[in-house]
């Protein structure tokens, strides 16, 4: 994870009261990452079965809790499958016809997956006309509860909000710029307001603040010491190079300028 590339600030910066929620958001984290990058399947997990299902396949409730939009809807179309490890579908995706004549075309506008094979659907993904990812929510603890909800736009993911506490509502956001991670805010003592900002460069954490008051403010940033050395030794570089190739710039022009006169002697 992100986060651990960078363990020297985390472990400076985190104490107690965001050691806890680090650990859960880490393992929500890690599933978003691989559902949020590309339209794949999640792989099956071994887990509890959700309250209401089951895991044994011959008693999966007749409800498997939908969460795609297609019932009672003939002009959407329908298809079941059975993903990796599964002995009946789990994986529903619902298609919608666009378009007239030339342009007519039918595109994938929602999927949802059982991925503990419980017969309860815990994943959905919605799609636009084009078959770009919108939206996706996920039960990642498989408590009957969304605790993951990301967006996306024009196909990359753009936001993703997470609940680590299981009170519904999110405590951890992750931005994200042309698809890479770009900040992190989190709220460790569950009032509803970040009480700690992360900023990333290239992926990497670049610095940390923290409000130790919960007052709304940045009590102190921090930034990551060695991406800090490495900045520094790049712009070092840098300078020698615009130094060398200064000089280099003035011996050529001395050279254009062909060989020096001899002084001319009086008579």
């Amino acid at each position: 994870m992100e986060i651990m590339s960078s363990g020297r600030i985390v472990r400076r910066l985190w104490t107690s009261r965001t050691s806890a929620s680090l650990l859960t958001a880490l393992g929500a984290l890690s599933f978003g990452a691989a559902m949020a990058c590309g339209g794949g399947e999640p792989p099956v997990k071994t887990a509890t079965a959700t309250p209401g299902g089951s895991k044994d396949p011959g008693k999966w409730p007749a409800d498997d809790r939908s969460m795609c939009d297609w019932k009672n809807k003939p002009e959407l179309e329908v298809s079941e499958t059975a993903g990796p490890g599964a002995f009946r579908p789990n994986v529903r995706r619902v298609y919608k016809t666009f378009g007239e004549a030339e342009t007519r075309h039918k595109t994938l506008i929602c999927r949802e997956i059982d991925t503990n094979l419980d017969g309860i659907k815990d994943v959905v993904r919605t799609f636009n006309a084009k078959g770009e990812a919108l939206h996706e929510e996920a039960d990642t603890d498989y408590d009957g509860r969304i605790d993951v909800w990301t967006d996306f736009v024009d196909g990359r993911i753009s936001e993703e909000r997470i609940d680590t506490n299981k009170d519904g509502k999110p405590d951890v956001w992750k931005f994200y710029v042309g698809g890479q991670l770009s900040r992190v805010q989190r709220d460790t003592n569950f009032d509803g307001k970040p009480d700690v900002w992360e900023i990333y460069t290239k992926g990497h954490l670049e610095r940390m603040g923290v409000d130790v008051g919960f007052d709304g403010h940045v009590d102190r940033w921090d930034r990551d010491e060695e991406l800090q050395r490495a900045a520094e030794v790049e712009e070092v570089k840098a300078r020698e190079q615009m130094q060398g190739g200064a000089a280099d710039g003035g011996a050529a022009a001395s050279a254009d300028a062909g060989p020096a006169k001899p002084p001319s002697k009086k008579k």
